[in-house]
């Protein structure tokens, strides 16, 4: 640019090349974008050669959302169901416009030209088009049957025609499945059609429910062959369904009939008893199934045939001994045949769970009836039963399942037939109608072998005075720390042995081949007899709560069944495997407590005295526990005991009369004291007995209608306080505010807020005193607690004595002196201000400093 010209003349040059430079970009843009469309997919490479071009980038075709394959098929589906809808409107509605001839000339050529063209289809390799084209065509020659029906046989009888046109059917289309080999429709079709010429035929003859269901049976039997002994996966799944509808339809209707018809059914079912068997054996894969069905057919044929002449109490009896007959026969017979013998098993054990569910009524109604009582307690009368007229039968029922559970070689066995019995003993009373005390005795028999199956193997058999040594006694006389430590590291060693040597003696366990972890100590509670001693424990306790119930009904039983309900627990708590001694010495303390509120009862006590004799029980826990010391029943005896104290302190507290419940709680405290002299209960039993003690005084003083809230505060404080000085003793670092911070806010709290609304001198004078003793204490040991407390008290109660004559004094003043005053502070606080910072700081190091 030449600088030399005026600033005006440059100005216009400049605006002109501007403009010149906007024209010509312009220009360039225009011509970019026509040579980007021309050359179109060349932009990348010219990009790379001429780095000014961006190239734009490459477009990414949309993800296609169907195959043609899948296309193809939907608009071949939609085609044939559109040619089949026009077809089935042309025959049902079109059809009389036309004559004979016409008529015959369209089902020909339409029907010949749907068969035909399949063939050139699949010469020119369309085979989806050409298996749309022959499901047109089946459809076809459906609607030709239907139309010659009309037209020329319309005489004919429905069912009969419908079996010939199914039968013609099958056969044209298997025919030409198999002409065209290609086509996958037209042999599944046809075994689709062959289902039906034989019930159908048999129903249009006049056949009954029995006919058809033979013929409906030999037709299952014919897809069955096709199944068996064919390739083809299309035509083995169509007759595998239609085996399975007929063959069920057949097997339900002789099911039916064995109850009305028994020999009819009978035959029926044996029937398909022995095509289903043929069947489990092979066939593999279905062979449980197919095993569980025949026998089911068979339990069911003599079942039926026994119900004919069997009275009805005997029905259900006679099919569980046919159960368990073909369970066990099958089990010792077919050891060749797993499928037969695991599917008869099968069988024999869903039929015979059927009718121990049948036989439960009077179970149920022995546990649970005495619960739901009707009479008075102690009255003599004794409650209806509802199922008085059950069917004895039921016994043999649960006797036929306890002996088959008990044949069984699995550890499931033994357990099923240890319910089973015990439901057997339970419900023989209903079944049997027996009076009552004999109703009772059976009941306590039931509860002892529930019992005794938790008792540790052997204990039975050896007796009790053999060379085993209780762990009670063994407990009781071991030291608290040396000796109990060896014996638990020889009882870890020994069953560590156990466990590596478990293995090779072939040890048994809950599963197949389980093992114990070598190295680690075999729990009882993982062998199986730990299942069959929780299940007896169960079944004890169920038949011990119904015991109790059914003895209310007079005084003598309620005090023999609790009686040997106490020694039978006693004997699981002394002898018991495992954990289930814990359950039965909790069980039995309940019991002799139960005879002790029974006892109280008898003599006419209120309900405050029999809690006061309540007491006896968690004391005579207690000195069990004494003697047991460190045995784990000794934990669970105590524990049910401390629960018994507790009711018997709220029939007390329910009773309405304080004193007798002072009585109580003061008694209590005096067991948790003794239970406290004991190290292993020293922390427990000791807090205990304060409390009960504590509350002991509360309720004395609430008879005594003292209201001063010292008399309830001072029994909290003194104990509290000793306690804190012990601690502080032991740990010189704790804190005041834990040794002593509860003990002094229970008294100087409440008092303080009494003194603050009582109108006399001597409250407010004695809790000032008290309060500055404390401070003073605090001040001397460097406590921070008592100088706090003591101090806020302190002042508190200061203030509450100058009060009024604070108020009479600013009374008296003239109203512009307190203003005045306040001003004043503030300016003397303003001046002092750092100094006073500095003191306080002071202070809070130093209270920070105490303990």
């Amino acid at each position: 640019m030449d600088s030399s010209l005026p600033p005006a003349e440059e100005l216009v040059l400049v605006d002109r090349e501007l403009a010149r430079l906007d024209a010509r970009r312009a220009q360039l843009l225009l011509r970019r974008d026509w040579l980007l469309r021309v050359i179109g997919s060349q932009v990348p490479a010219l990009g790379s050669a001429h780095p000014s071009v961006a190239p734009r980038p490459a477009a990414v075709p949309p993800r296609a959302e169907a195959t043609p394959r899948s296309t193809q098929n939907v608009l071949l589906t939609l085609g044939g169901v559109l040619l089949t809808v026009a077809a089935l409107v042309f025959t049902l509605v079109s059809w009389g416009t036309m004559g004979i001839g016409g008529r015959a000339a369209v089902l020909a050529v339409v029907t010949s030209g749907a068969l035909g063209a399949p063939a050139l289809l699949l010469r020119r390799g369309l085979a989806s088009t050409a298996e749309a084209v022959a499901a047109l065509g089946l459809v076809l020659t459906v609607l030709d049957a239907y139309a010659l029906h009309r037209v020329a046989l319309a005489d004919t009888g429905g069912l009969a025609y419908t079996a010939a046109a199914s039968a013609v059917l099958a056969g044209m289309w298997a025919g030409y499945g198999s002409a065209l080999s290609r086509l996958r429709l037209p042999v599944p079709a046809a075994v689709v059609a062959a289902q039906l010429p034989l019930p159908l035929g048999v129903l249009a003859a006049g056949g009954g429910v029995l006919p058809v269901a033979w013929a409906a049976l030999a037709t299952a039997v014919l897809d069955l062959v096709l199944v068996l002994f064919t390739t083809p996966l299309a035509p083995r799944v169509a007759a595998g369904a239609g085996a399975a509808g007929l063959g069920g339809w057949a097997f339900l209707t002789g099911l039916a009939l064995s109850l009305s018809s028994p020999l009819r059914g009978a035959l029926l079912l044996l029937a398909c008893a022995g095509v289903l068997g043929y069947l489990a054996v092979r066939q593999p894969r279905s062979g449980l199934a197919s095993a569980t069905g025949a026998g089911l057919a068979g339990i069911a044929a003599v079942g039926g045939l026994l119900r004919a002449v069997a009275p009805e109490a005997w029905i259900m009896p006679g099919y569980a001994l046919c159960a368990v007959l073909l369970a066990g026969a099958a089990w010792r017979l077919l050891a060749g045949v797993p499928a037969l013998r695991n599917g008869f098993a099968l069988a024999g054990a869903g039929v015979l769970g059927l009718a121990v569910a049948w036989a439960l009524p009077p179970v149920v109604v022995g546990v649970v009836g005495p619960l739901a009582r009707t009479t008075d307690v102690w009255s003599g009368a004794h409650a209806e039963r509802a199922l008085s007229g059950y069917p004895a039968t039921s016994l043999l029922v649960l006797l036929l399942a306890a002996g088959a559970l008990a044949a069984v070689p699995r550890r499931w066995g033994r357990w099923g037939a240890v319910a089973v019995g015990w439901a057997l003993l339970v419900g023989l009373p209903v079944s049997l109608d027996l009076p009552y005390g004999a109703t009772l005795a059976v009941q306590l028999v039931a509860t002892a072998t529930g019992l005794a199956l938790s008792v540790r193997p052997g204990v039975l058999t050896r007796g009790l005075t053999g060379p085993e040594v209780s762990e009670a006694s063994e407990a009781s006389k071991a030291p608290e720390a040396g000796e109990a430590s060896v014996a638990s590291e020889a009882s870890a060693a020994s069953a560590t042995s156990q466990a590596s040597e478990a293995p090779a003696q072939g040890v048994s366990g809950p599963w197949p081949g389980w093992a114990p972890r070598v190295g680690a100590p075999v729990s009882r509670t993982a062998e199986p007899e730990a299942v069959v001693a929780w299940l007896g424990l169960g079944c004890g306790l169920a038949a011990a709560l119904s015991a109790v119930a059914l003895g209310l009904d007079t005084r003598v039983a309620t005090f023999t069944v609790l009686g040997v309900l106490a020694v039978l627990l006693g004997g699981v708590a002394a002898y018991g495997a495992g954990a289930q001694r814990l359950v039965g010495a909790s069980a039995a303390v309940l019991a002799v407590a139960g005879l002790v509120g029974a006892g109280a009862a008898a003599g006419d006590a209120g309900a405050a005295v029999s809690g006061l004799v309540l007491l006896a029980v968690p004391a005579g826990t207690a000195a069990v526990g004494a003697r047991l010391r460190r045995h784990p029943v000794a934990v669970a005896v105590e524990a049910t005991g401390a629960a018994v104290g507790l009711c018997g302190l709220g029939l007390g507290a329910a009773a309405g009369r304080p004193a007798l419940l002072a009585l109580g709680l003061g008694l209590a405290g005096v067991i948790a004291s003794a239970t406290a002299l004991r190290a292993e209960r020293r922390t427990v039993a000791g807090a205990t007995a304060v409390v009960l003690f504590v509350l002991a005084a509360w309720v004395r003083l609430a008879v005594w209608s003292v209201v001063a809230p010292e008399a309830y505060a001072l029994p909290v404080t003194i104990p509290a306080l000793a306690v804190g000085v012990l601690r502080r003793r032991r740990d010189p670092e704790a804190s005041s505010w834990t040794a002593y911070g509860p003990g002094l806010a229970v008294t100087l709290v409440p008092s303080l807020f009494a003194a603050w609304t009582d109108a006399h001198w001597l409250r407010p004078l004695l809790l000032g005193l008290a309060a500055l003793a404390v401070t003073l204490l605090g001040a001397r040991f460097r406590l921070q607690a008592l100088l706090v407390l003591g101090g806020a008290v302190l002042v508190l109660d200061g203030l509450h004595e100058l009060a009024p004559y604070v108020v009479q004094v600013v009374g008296a003043l003239p109203r512009w002196l307190p203003p005045a005053l306040a001003g004043l502070l503030l300016l003397a606080v303003g001046a002092t201000y750092e100094q006073r910072l500095r003191e306080a700081r002071r202070l809070r190091e130093r209270l920070g400093r105490m303990r």
